[in-house]
């Protein structure tokens, strides 16, 4: 049977802007998910979801401590968008130089 740990796609999980913005707020500490909702105009229930995600993907994890849930962001599945992303660097450093020479070529 596979494994649950990494039910959801990093890169969907990072697809929603409010899940990107969790991500960043836990960069620096750990937070419980009263605070984490504090950030947000949408409801604690709306935040446990995208904590779901993000926890089902690998991107943070959660300890209960007392009547408080604390989590951590975990960027270790990160590093498969930075790979992903590095493989088309090349393409816009292509672009860019074209880009750059033209622009030095026209000021002439």
């Amino acid at each position: 049977m596979p494994s649950t740990a990494a039910r959801h796609d990093v890169f969907q999980a990072v697809a929603d802007p409010n899940r990107r913005k969790i991500l960043k707020l836990l960069a620096d500490k750990e937070m419980p998910v009263a605070s984490i909702t504090e950030e947000f105009p949408i409801t604690r229930t709306a935040i446990n979801k995208h904590l779901f995600v993000l926890s089902e993907a690998g991107l943070v994890s959660s300890k209960r401590i007392g009547r408080e849930t604390r989590y951590t962001l975990q960027p270790e599945p990160l590093q498969e968008l930075q790979e992903w992303l590095s493989f088309f660097e090349v393409y816009w450093d292509k672009k860019l130089s074209v880009l750059k020479n033209y622009v030095e070529s026209n000021d002439e």
